[in-house]
């Protein structure tokens, strides 16, 4: 019964001060950044969370082809939003990769490691069935203001 009521306080306290802080949202939206509905990135008290990223040019709006160039173009993406919100790459703190095919898991992980020099965030890698525009790879963060 302690142990049940001691959840429901720790969740109840939890769920405030997120509340407190959703209240204090900010959305990040770097130029050239997407016009769909949603938020590039929401900054909330210290902490970013980045839409997914998939490897468009924000200039030209095309596509490189390829998992490597893809995957860096993503990194790039995702570096831009963190960066218009105060954060950066060596700020994130959470990457989560959505990959087309997992047989790309290596290739990815071998470019991943370069822009990341100073430690790796904690990481999710995942295969799915299909990512927005048939893209081969999106990835989202969250970083640390």
């Amino acid at each position: 019964m302690i142990r049940r009521l001691s959840v429901l306080v720790v969740f109840a306290l939890v769920f405030a001060v997120v509340s407190a802080q959703a209240a204090n949202k900010v959305v990040v939206k770097p130029a050239g950044s997407s016009a769909g509905p949603y938020s590039p990135a929401i900054a909330v008290g210290d902490l970013m969370f980045t839409s997914g990223q998939i490897p468009m040019n924000p200039t030209t709006k095309s596509m490189p082809e390829g998992i490597e160039a893809q995957t860096r173009q993503a990194i790039a993406n995702v570096k831009a939003v963190l960066e218009a919100g105060g954060s950066s790459l060596d700020k994130a703190v959470k990457i989560t990769i959505f990959l087309k095919d997992l047989n790309d898991y290596n290739t990815v992980n071998k470019i991943y490691s370069e822009y990341f020099p100073n430690g790796f965030p904690a990481r999710t890698c995942v295969q799915v069935a299909r990512i927005p525009l048939d893209a081969l790879i999106e990835i989202e963060a969250v970083g640390v203001k």
